[in-house]
């Protein structure tokens, strides 16, 4: 989201179906009170607003998975799907610093992979980003995407400045740290943390999710 939002032809909207799965899951999260006043939480209002949000000639949704999972209707119309990849380990140790006993769900991979399989069976072929690549090469990877999205590449994607932002979602405060401090692709520092006692079963099962969407993704 950050990179997308620094493109002068973007609008971003940050996860803007959390007000909708918080009312529909139950799940206990940290400012849940806050979300639910903030946006939304009927499904057709949160698509009402979304295009009434395009401001600029490109708009971008960052969603969440498991936001996805609780909606009659996961895929927004006309929308070009973007998924974004990472090892279930890094997902896992980083989650597990909010969520003490994250599940499936939280983890979003195979979710993931079924919507992912959806669109293959509509005959689209699903970008899918996995974050070790673009790691290792993000101009490179942002380029290839740009052309798949049918944009321009901008180089300014690569960089932006560090802090809070005016397009942050009110759970910043909870699950943004350590994007807010960078100003870049950068690994997070919880990517190297082991991964916590008693989830090597979720890893397990995560990983073979993983492992299915990877051979799809975008190579630097």
């Amino acid at each position: 989201m950050y990179s997308f939002a620094q493109r002068t032809d973007t609008f971003v909207l940050d996860e803007p179906f959390y007000a909708v799965y918080l009312s529909r899951s139950k799940a206990a999260h940290p400012g849940t009170e806050t979300v639910l006043l903030a946006l939304p939480q009927a499904e057709e209002e949160v698509i009402k607003k979304i295009f009434l949000s395009q401001k600029k000639p490109v708009l971008f949704l960052k969603n969440m998975a498991h936001h996805m999972e609780v909606l009659d209707h996961p895929f927004v119309h006309g929308a070009v799907n973007i998924f974004l990849i990472r090892d279930p380990k890094e997902i896992i140790a980083s989650y597990s610093k909010v969520i003490q006993k994250p599940v499936m769900r939280d983890i979003g991979i195979k979710f993931q992979y079924t919507l992912f399989s959806q669109l293959q069976e509509k005959g689209q072929e699903p970008i899918v980003i996995d974050s070790g690549f673009l790691l290792k090469d993000p101009s490179s990877v942002l380029q290839k995407l740009c052309l798949r999205c049918g944009l321009e590449f901008d180089q300014r994607m690569v960089h932006w400045p560090k802090g809070p932002k005016p397009y942050d979602g009110v759970w910043a405060k909870f699950w943004y740290a350590n994007v807010h401090l960078s100003s870049g692709f950068d690994r997070q520092p919880t990517s190297s943390q082991p991964l916590p006692a008693g989830l090597q079963g979720l890893y397990t099962e995560a990983a073979s999710f993983y492992e299915k969407l990877v051979p799809f993704s975008i190579k630097a």
